[in-house]
């Protein structure tokens, strides 16, 4: 008899890819000019972008083939191996500075964001962690206080870069995996009042963070300084329309959006695709959300669900956030658009989790388990990610 091969969700996989080609068009549209002015090259983004998107969808293969339930045994090294990344990025000499933040680490050829790897192997730790400890999770002192001092240790690293939009995505992802595996709520809400204080804090020192919440409060009283950017990409999204400039026609990638194919490409979008293009690229966005919770809450065990609840949860607020960026409903964060703006550690890692995720729709029994799946009143055997992939 010969082993039937894994059925991967083939709408979810169609929608990640096609975001990805999105992604590589544009990249260019929106960094063509600046690259040509800059560098004389007017395909250099492109160039860097389509290679890491080959390396991401080597990892995404590699994912899909190793199957989720490997990551269990991978969950202690990988998160050990992103704190490390994080100590060396700060280290003098060895990360690379870019615009008074020190995120990168260059080797020759390549660039790596620290903060990226975190957030994947964040969520992979925290799903192994709650399936291992599932039935004990609603205890303060072994579901609760352990997974807040690694996410402390990790945020005060991405603080030290700083990377405030990476801290807020850590501490969303474990306030949200905690909850899915029945954490109680109070000392949920409790956390989150206990850390406003600091958040003041982190934001009232620093003066980069206080321009960008007064650009978030009014851009246009500061229209030439810190509100520029903000009000340049309100101006891009407002002059799309319907049916958007024509692609490779907007004006504001012509010197006038800094950022242009990396945080505020969402603006481009809008300005050359209109409300159409915008409205065609959160649909596939509904779709990898749609899907991926499906796959989910069908899992056969613990560690799938809440694996898959993270890389959803992770893609869903990475959207929501730099939409919203682009958009001035929330202040600047510096974080990319997932699989569409220009950023190649980002890509990579986002192409690898969507494999896992892919993996998990795979394996996923149909109608074996509904609502209350994740609840302490239905047990799911813990993977030990020593099976082999169905």
């Amino acid at each position: 008899m010969t082993e039937r091969r894994p059925s991967y969700d083939p709408l979810l996989l169609a929608a990640v890819l096609t975001l990805v080609g999105f992604g590589l068009v544009m990249v260019y549209s929106a960094s063509a000019i600046t690259a040509q002015d800059k560098l004389g090259d007017s395909f250099f983004f492109l160039k860097r972008q389509a290679a890491a998107a080959g390396l991401g969808l080597f990892g995404m293969a590699v994912a899909m083939k190793l199957g989720y339930r490997r990551m269990a045994r991978l969950a202690y090294p990988l998160l050990v191996l992103a704190i490390i990344l994080l100590i060396v990025v700060l280290i003098p000499g060895l990360g690379t500075t870019v615009g008074g933040a020190k995120r990168w680490l260059r080797v020759p050829g390549v660039s790596v964001q620290p903060a990226e790897v975190a957030k994947v192997a964040w969520v992979i730790y925290l799903a192994y962690s709650l399936a291992k400890k599932r039935d004990k999770v609603k205890h303060f002192s072994i579901g609760f206080v352990p997974h807040l001092g690694l996410a402390a240790l990790l945020v005060l690293l991405c603080m030290l870069e700083p990377d405030f939009g990476s801290s807020v995505a850590l501490l969303f992802l474990m306030f949200v995996m905690l909850f899915a595996a029945g954490a109680k709520l109070s000392y949920i809400l409790g956390m989150v009042l206990a850390a406003i204080p600091f958040a003041y804090v982190a934001i009232a020192s620093s003066p980069y963070r206080m321009k960008r919440i007064t650009a978030f409060l009014d851009p246009w009283a500061n229209r030439q300084g810190s509100g520029y950017q903000v009000a340049e990409s309100l101006m891009s999204i407002g002059s799309g329309g319907l049916t958007g400039l024509g692609l490779g026609d907007g004006r504001q990638k012509l010197f006038f959006l800094p950022e242009a194919h990396t945080d505020f490409i969402f603006a481009i979008v809008g300005e050359e695709l209109g409300l159409i293009g915008v409205g065609c690229l959160i649909l596939l966005y509904g779709i990898v959300i749609w899907r991926g919770l499906r796959a989910a809450l069908n899992a056969s065990e613990a560690f799938g669900t809440y694996l898959g609840l993270g890389v959803v949860s992770l893609i869903a607020f990475q959207a929501c956030t730099n939409m919203a960026v682009a958009m001035g409903v929330v202040p600047t964060k510096g974080l990319t658009l997932p699989f569409v703006s220009y950023g190649g550690s980002s890509l990579i890692m986002l192409m690898g989790a969507a494999g896992l995720l892919l993996s998990i729709s795979a394996t996923a029994e149909t109608g074996a388990r509904r609502k209350g799946k994740i609840t302490k009143s239905s047990p799911v055997p813990i993977s030990t990610g020593m099976e082999a992939t169905a």
